[in-house]
């Protein structure tokens, strides 16, 4: 049996990190991501099949360590990303978090979600919605994100999104 103590740092932790997009407080954000963390949004190959490999696939996003967030972040804060000027206001719902797998230094978190996205510029909404997957470590800062895949299930887009919009 899966202490509850996991269950509820895995809870906190994703709370958390839907709060700080929420929030667009980016450094508290990065910080909840260790320096070899994936992330990545994987396309759909077919109608029920999820791309693989995002080294030969196409996806919606990927970075392959925390310096590709950096950069991206660096990038929307300047102001000059069409993607993300201007800003999408946002608000994160996190729901149905599971833990997967526990280790003293490891779990395994899968969720779903639905996140509304209001876009200022076409004052237009729309709700993206899907499912997670987060391998958390434990280091000496404490928890961390090492990994997080991120399932789109409506994955035709009609605007451009962004990391804070997932």
């Amino acid at each position: 049996m899966i202490p509850s103590t996991h269950v509820s740092i895995a809870t906190r932790l994703l709370y958390r990190e839907a709060a700080l997009l929420d929030e667009r407080r980016w450094d508290d954000w990065i910080a909840l991501f260790a320096q070899h963390c994936e992330y990545w949004v994987p396309t759909w190959r077919t109608e029920a099949e999820l791309a693989t490999d995002p080294q030969r696939e196409l996806s919606h996003i990927y970075y392959a360590s925390r310096a590709g967030l950096e950069d991206r972040l660096v990038r929307i804060r300047s102001g000059r990303s069409p993607a993300t000027t201007p800003m999408r206001r946002t608000a994160h719902c996190v729901s149905n978090i599971e833990l997967l797998n526990a280790a003293e230094d490891r779990l395994e978190v899968r969720s779903t979600w639905a996140n509304h996205v209001f876009d200022p510029h076409h004052r237009t909404q729309l709700v993206l919605f899907g499912w997670s997957e987060h391998r958390l470590e434990y280091g000496s800062g404490g928890w961390l994100i090492a990994r997080k895949k991120i399932v789109l299930q409506n994955d035709q887009l009609p605007a451009m999104i962004d990391i804070y919009c997932l």
